[in-house]
């Protein structure tokens, strides 16, 4: 009965500090979209849930990587389903197919806009979130299996550069068209003339 007993509240344990780091996580992801990365301190996360400064060391070293969980549970893991997702729409052939996939990403920057910053801010302040940044990017043509098989050997780099070049315009133009306001264009104007370039773009050379 007494092992039972350590065992049940061993568990409560684990399930309570389970909840206080998802509790933390959620607490700096809102803190991240309303005030960007430099301005949020580890007190400021602490307090929005309730908990000591100790208490978020027990879970986290840093704010970087609480961001970076952030990143792992939320945005990454949609990011790369986005690019999987462009895999399959490429398969198809399909100008319009595309073009449903780029409003479909528009979509997702507008989901995700507010957190936008604070990744902005973290890659320039924080060399380890660059490298972090840099492995995400890196992640997103790699999930599309049948793209990348599509292109002679040779020219692996070139066809993964491709995808890294979309994902860093499609950024640029988010920032500068939903952010700054400085591109007067709606959504679906947008997404069809990003499918125009692209859609060409990320096609095989002829004969693969």
């Amino acid at each position: 009965m007494p092992t039972k007993s350590k065992q049940a509240g061993t568990s409560l344990r684990d399930e309570q500090k389970l909840q206080t780091r998802a509790k933390l996580i959620e607490g700096a992801k809102n803190l991240f979209s309303a005030q960007g990365y430099a301005a949020v301190r580890v007190d400021d996360i602490a307090a929005a849930v309730g908990c000591s400064r100790a208490t978020f060391y027990l879970h986290f070293t840093s704010k970087l990587e609480v961001l970076r969980a952030v990143a792992e549970q939320s945005t990454a893991p949609s990011a790369l389903h986005f690019y999987e997702d462009l895999d399959r729409v490429l398969d198809t052939g399909s100008r319009a197919e595309f073009g449903g996939w780029m409003t479909r990403a528009i979509g997702w920057f507008q989901e995700y806009k507010d957190l936008l910053p604070a990744w902005d801010e973290a890659t320039a302040l924080e060399p380890e979130f660059r490298e972090i940044a840099r492995k995400g990017i890196m992640a997103l043509p790699n999930a599309m299996t049948s793209y990348l098989a599509r292109w002679p050997a040779d020219r692996q780099d070139e066809a993964r550069l491709r995808v890294e070049l979309l994902v860093a315009q499609l950024e640029r133009f988010f920032t500068r068209w939903a952010m700054q306001g400085v591109i007067d264009v709606t959504a679906d104007q947008a997404a069809d003339v990003l499918a125009d370039i692209w859609f060409p773009a990320l096609q095989a050379p002829p004969g693969q």
